[in-house]
């Protein structure tokens, strides 16, 4: 078959809809990937996207030609399938969603049992290839049945599970669900919490006719930041698409970064649960690893993406793993990430501290950071080289592109994972030092 191979990416399948995923695709893919796990039930869902129900219904029936069964798990979040997979001990799942990417994308997000993600080292190339060579299975002479199943109030109950209710404050807060699936999952949670809620954009709408569900970047935080001014509320909350990253903003409307929310959640969890290990990835603030060591933890340090991050957290039994790009990962959720309990384990800390969250950042962040910068260059490997030998000087590090280190700063850039990019973040013990390094560095990159 000819398609864009390009669609496969290091973590997922995704693509512009119908140029790069179609139904054609989406069949072949339900099929291909039936022959590489050779299940008896797979779990199928989907997002809200204008294409995501027809892609759905291809993608089901490839699987079913197969002969294998269907959980129609419906409109629900990535989160929420990972839930069902390991929570019913499906053979795998399959999620039709393009997360945070704009409106004309679509793809599609895969797990095998115990909801461990297939990636682009292992699973998604062999599928990948079995589309390419038309090699599957014969077809079944009986197909597969397809069984509709709503989860919603189960996975309500399992992310209530992780937190006491009897803790949680009478908070007033703003939530923008930008018109994903948190408008779905949400609900049956907060029916359940004495919070005051000013809901914003939670009708599902894959037009997304407000901003782009991409709360990482500051631009799509104005709504819920005004609305925080209007209400006078304690803070707000915003989550990606397909609900699986969610994001603080403090009630002075300043972004929480995703490494400060992973240090919020370990400071909660090891609160609980002395003596656990924590994981984070490189991105994160040396303000992480520092909580989790004075909190009795054991940090320990991971490259950046889910496919790296869950396996590694089983192997060393952690209860948690946070990334600076707002994917939080639980041990008792079968070692997968949820934007959802994420957000239900700070709300009992913030509850339990009971003072306001600027203050509980300001103590445990005493650096100065960047960001993530995103730069297009000419040659990743060439600008790479002329940034390590400027800094040669410093402590190397190279597990997950570079990362260099001096006493009062440092920085990490590597290639993306799904982009043509290079991606930069400094963080410093000082203001000046931070711009002024920023500056060095950034003109190495343009030159």
């Amino acid at each position: 078959m000819n398609f864009d191979q390009s669609i496969f990416k290091a973590y997922d399948i995704r693509g512009t809809y119908p140029e790069q995923v179609n139904s054609d695709i989406a069949y072949k893919i339900g099929l291909a990937m039936a022959t590489y796990l050779k299940p008896k039930t797979i779990a199928v869902g989907h997002d809200m996207r204008l294409s995501s129900d027809e892609l759905s219904q291809n993608l089901i029936r490839g699987i079913n030609d197969f002969g294998a069964d269907v959980v129609d798990l419906g409109l629900i979040s990535t989160d929420g399938l990972y839930f069902a997979v390991g929570k019913f001990g499906y053979d795998g799942g399959v999620m039709i969603t393009a997360s945070h990417n704009p409106k004309q994308y679509n793809g599609f997000k895969i797990c095998r049992n115990d909801a461990i993600p297939l990636s682009g080292q292992e699973g998604l190339q062999n599928i990948k290839q079995n589309i390419k060579d038309d090699s599957f299975s014969e077809k079944s002479p009986v197909r597969g049945n397809i069984i509709r199943k709503d989860i919603l109030n189960d996975y309500a109950s399992h992310c209530l599970s992780f937190i006491d209710l009897s803790n949680i404050k009478p908070f007033k807060i703003v939530i923008d669900a930008g018109n994903g699936m948190a408008g779905a999952t949400l609900p049956p949670v907060l029916d359940k919490l004495p919070l005051i809620v000013k809901e914003l954009y939670f009708d599902l709408d894959g037009s997304f006719p407000n901003h782009p569900a991409s709360p990482i970047e500051l631009e799509n935080l104005k709504d819920l930041q005004k609305e925080i001014a209007k209400q006078k509320a304690d803070f707000g909350v915003a989550f990606d698409g397909d609900a699986d990253r969610m994001f603080l903003v403090d009630g002075m409307g300043h972004q929480v970064g995703g490494d400060m929310v992973t240090a919020l959640v370990a400071k909660s969890l090891l609160s609980k649960n002395p003596n656990e290990t924590v994981l984070y990835n490189l991105i994160c603030s040396k303000a992480v690893p520092e909580l989790i060591l004075r909190m009795g933890g054991t940090p320990v340090r991971t490259k950046v993406g889910h496919a790296l991050i869950k396996p590694l957290m089983k192997k060393k039994n952690a209860i948690f793993g946070g990334e600076h790009s707002g994917h939080f990962y639980f041990r008792d959720n079968w070692f997968a990430d949820s934007g959802m309990i994420a957000f239900l384990v700070c709300l009992e800390l913030l509850s339990v501290e009971d003072r306001p969250l600027h203050e509980l950042i300001k103590e445990i962040n005493p650096y100065f950071r960047s960001g993530e910068i995103n730069y297009r260059v000419i040659s990743i490997s060439d600008t790479m080289n002329r940034v390590k030998s400027e800094f040669s000087n410093g402590e190397i590090d190279e597990e997950d592109g570079l990362t260099i280190q001096y006493d009062n700063f440092w920085f990490n850039l590597r290639p993306s994972n799904t982009e043509p990019l290079l991606r930069l973040n400094i963080e410093a013990n000082g203001v000046n030092v931070l711009k002024d390094k920023t500056e060095q560095i950034v003109n190495i990159i343009k030159s």
